[in-house]
């Protein structure tokens, strides 16, 4: 009878090789070459391109969305530890420029091949958000405080984030802050009002970056620490549902590998992340029949 036992656990699958949580939600589908230093937060232009945040090299590097080909450099030596770049409602850009502690703010792309002539101050700045409503949310992450400024003016502020990263606007003009040190997402109304936080006992966040948000609402966050790329419903029950992982949790190169990724660009069912330790950008895409 013992024997019996011990020849069916034999048998038996290992744990291991049991899955009971979310599986990927897209698959990897392309990589630029490793020509950045550190890329941080990107976005998709108005004019359709993709600009990155090249911190260590201080530039914002254009690429190609299609072919992750680089395209050109914007900004060249004017942008110390740029880590985030955001588009307003006409075209407008902001910059969050670490390094002057400062969100650089220009009229338009054209404006980009000049330094900065006009910005606000926002110490140890790590994220900047042109909300569609024309205002600049700024993460002054040196003090721990999210800003609004309305004509180049403070009007707003909230604190309680010190070395938080990125802010992003959701559909409805709420604004999500990726709080990294706390290891949580926290979202505000407009006028930064706290409406929920999502933290990370369900998620096991370990160092949550930047984000986008999709067009129905979900969170892509980049949990840099974790080496891992997060697909949450905000509105699940419970304080939100994960739909699905990117990466395994170790460093790596390769499909579904990640090294410290921090930025995070969605474009319909193309997901554009910084792999930033790997100096590249991958794209990872939702294949549709």
């Amino acid at each position: 009878m013992f024997r019996l036992i011990f020849l069916l656990s034999l048998l038996a699958p290992p744990a291991a090789a049991q899955s009971f949580g979310p599986g990927p939600f897209a698959s990897f589908d392309l990589a630029s070459e490793p020509i950045l230093g550190d890329p941080h937060d990107l976005s998709i232009g108005p004019d359709g391109r993709l600009y990155v945040a090249d911190k260590l090299n201080a530039r914002i590097a254009v690429l190609d969305p299609e072919t992750l080909e680089f395209i050109e450099e914007l900004g060249l030596g004017f942008l110390p530890a740029v880590r985030d770049v955001s588009f307003g409602p006409n075209g407008e850009v902001a910059l969050a420029v670490s390094g002057a502690s400062a969100v650089a703010i220009y009229e338009d792309l054209a404006a980009l091949s000049a330094p900065p002539d006009i910005g606000v101050r926002a110490p140890g700045t790590e994220g900047a958000l042109y909300h569609s409503s024309g205002r600049i949310f700024a993460m002054a992450s040196g003090i721990g405080a999210l800003v609004i400024f309305e004509n180049l003016q403070a009007v707003n502020g909230v604190e309680g984030h010190l070395g938080a990263h990125d802010v992003a606007e959701a559909p409805d003009g709420s604004v999500w802050v990726a709080d990294n040190r706390l290891r949580r997402l926290v979202r505000y109304s407009q006028n930064l009002e706290r409406i929920q936080v999502i933290e990370a006992d369900k998620f096991g966040f370990v160092g949550p970056r930047y984000m986008d948000i999709t067009e129905t609402g979900l969170l892509v966050v980049a949990d840099q620490d974790a080496h891992r790329v997060l697909l949450i419903d905000p509105d699940g029950p419970d304080g939100g549902t994960l739909l699905g992982v990117l990466g395994d949790g170790k460093p790596g190169l390769g499909p579904d590998k990640f090294n410290n990724p921090e930025g995070i660009a969605v474009s319909g069912n193309r997901y554009f992340i910084s792999d930033s330790d790997n100096n590249r950008i991958v794209r990872y895409s939702v294949f549709l029949n």
